[in-house]
């Protein structure tokens, strides 16, 4: 997962950085840091991304496709 996939979740599920870090139990900041590429995404806060979402691999790839 990179920072366009965490903005591409995001943006599918029509979530601002407070809502979507709100969602996944994170803070705004890491959000907006991760966004611009200031910080790397770790396993924990993709397994995050992943559980609040529901998604898999296969979820991600159409989820990212329709951008």
């Amino acid at each position: 997962m990179d920072k366009e996939t965490i903005k591409q979740i995001r943006k599918s599920y029509n979530l601002n950085q407070r809502n979507f870090a709100e969602r996944v139990n994170c803070s705004f900041s890491l959000i907006a840091l991760v966004e611009v590429g200031k910080r790397r995404i770790t396993q924990d806060l993709e397994n995050k991304v992943k559980k609040a979402f529901g998604l898999n691999e296969e979820k991600i790839k159409k989820l990212t496709s329709s951008f």
